[in-house]
């Protein structure tokens, strides 16, 4: 494929707007003041019991060092449409963040093995999202969503719905997503840059924590 000027001047935009990124160190804050929920810590997750649940497993800097989706979909809007499309299938979402990885694979093998229904979701935040079920090898899954540029908040409902529709013990046909052969070198250099970011904030053998969210 033949590298356009255009194409490297857009890249090179993205990265630099990848470095403008909210971020810090350490002792941010868990409410961000642009975010539109809040996060009520309570305490060191632990394994689900209903099998009406779905786990959801943030990642380390989702809402508290990083705010929004590679493509500047808030993750307030994120986790919103995530649970709504959960609770469309009657049943209950959790939400977890892991510290101990900024894999998502891993992470969403993290929510599933929480899971009272055995079924969990991982969203990293830069937007990239798993469906794992606990009895599956981390590296295999029930559905992956590796170009994060191309989910839009119709997409997160989705993923929501089918999640839940595993853990009733249904066979859904896969979320419906887009294909753009552009979108990995068009962000591909941001991505790298939001990842190295995620990945500062990881705590190794850190337990996962359970937050209650509430939207406002």
């Amino acid at each position: 494929m033949a590298i356009s000027e255009k194409l490297i001047r857009e890249v090179i935009e993205e990265v630099l707007k990848g470095f403008n990124l909210e971020d810090t160190k350490a002792g941010g804050p868990t409410v961000n003041e642009k975010s539109k929920m809040e996060f009520v810590e309570k305490g060191t997750a632990s394994a689900g019991t209903r099998k009406d649940e779905v786990v959801i497993a943030i990642a380390p800097a989702f809402n508290q060092y990083q705010t929004k989706t590679i493509v500047d979909v808030p993750h307030h809007d994120v986790l919103r449409q995530v649970i709504a499309g959960i609770e469309e299938e009657g049943l209950k979402a959790r939400v977890i963040k892991v510290l101990r990885t900024s894999d998502v694979a891993f992470m969403a093998h993290d929510a599933a093995k929480l899971s009272g229904s055995g079924v969990g979701i991982g969203i990293q935040s830069k937007g990239t999202t798993v469906i794992h079920q606990k009895d599956l090898l981390p590296l295999n899954n029930l559905e992956l969503f590796p170009q994060a540029p191309l989910l839009d908040l119709d997409t997160f409902r989705a993923i929501g719905k089918n999640a839940a529709k595993y853990a009733k013990g249904e066979s859904p046909n896969p979320v419906p997503t887009r294909n753009d052969q552009m979108a990995r070198p068009k962000f591909q250099a941001k991505a790298a840059l939001l990842h190295i970011k995620e990945t500062e904030h990881v705590v190794m053998n850190a337990k996962p924590i359970e937050f209650e969210v509430k939207f406002y």
